[in-house]
């Protein structure tokens, strides 16, 4: 099989030995024209994928920071529509690969056939949607395929043997790992069992594994070694932003 663009990015970094590096930040965050500029300086920084976030009323497994971000984003008229209008006119101008992270709601608001032709044009290499069930995932993977775009899973410490297994057999550009049980946020600790569960979801899937939810700090990661290849971090980054930091800051401590 093939390897896809987030594959491929991932491993260009792992090869040059480090951990691909992917920060989350919600689309409009801080503001309309604020957010295109720290999207550049997270991409200068060192970015191998961004995240953007699709901001929606009901964000089910975010948490506080990341849930007010996305809030203040819908109050800005942000929508997914304004989001591949803006990266179709700007997409040329960033290295990084792009990943769109939302809720179903909007996705399907949107027309997943229309969403895949659009968001393929805007340069787009995934989508992450934590509320879509693996068993109902199928039809939206078919149709993102067809158009160059991998649906990137989500898997965890409740993701027993089995349905690790059945995750893995088709998994497309990375895995994400969730750190916790629970919503996303920044943790100054993460729990002992991820060693483990890493260990044997790294056994099981042949697409990297990126892990994410609370991670704050590089030195967060050096008790996963090679278990893990890629780092998801978003509430740091907006907390960063939030008490009047930048996002060419934020990224100095991952370079």
């Amino acid at each position: 099989m093939n390897e896809s663009r987030l594959e491929q990015r991932i491993r260009a970094a792992m090869a040059k030995g480090r951990k691909a590096l992917i920060p989350f930040l919600p689309a409009g965050y801080p503001d309309l024209e604020r957010f295109w500029d720290e999207l550049a300086a997270l991409d200068a920084g060192g970015a191998d994928i961004i995240e953007i976030g699709v901001p929606f009323s009901d964000p089910v497994a975010d948490g506080p920071v990341v849930e007010r971000a996305s809030l203040h984003c819908l109050e800005l008229g942000v929508s997914l529509a304004w989001i591949i209008a803006e990266l179709k006119k700007r997409r040329a101008s960033i290295g990084a690969e792009i990943v769109l992270m939302g809720y179903m709601n909007p996705f399907l608001q949107y027309g997943f056939e229309r969403l895949a032709a659009d968001a393929a044009d805007a340069g787009v290499a995934g989508l992450i949607i934590p509320d879509l069930p693996y068993e109902e995932a199928m039809d939206v993977k078919r149709t993102l395929g067809a158009r160059g775009i991998d649906l990137v899973y989500l898997v965890g410490l409740n993701t027993e043997g089995e349905r690790l297994a059945m995750y893995a057999a088709d998994a497309a550009g990375f895995a994400y790992f969730v750190s916790v049980l629970g919503t996303t946020g920044v943790r100054e600790t993460l729990p002992e069992e991820i060693t483990a569960k890493l260990a044997a979801a790294k056994k099981t899937f042949r697409v990297p594994l990126a892990l994410g939810f609370g991670i704050k700090t590089p030195e967060q990661l050096a008790a996963y070694g090679d278990d893990l290849d890629a780092v998801v971090f978003g509430s740091a980054l907006i907390r960063h932003i939030e008490e009047g930091g930048t996002a060419a800051e934020f990224m100095r401590r991952w370079a």
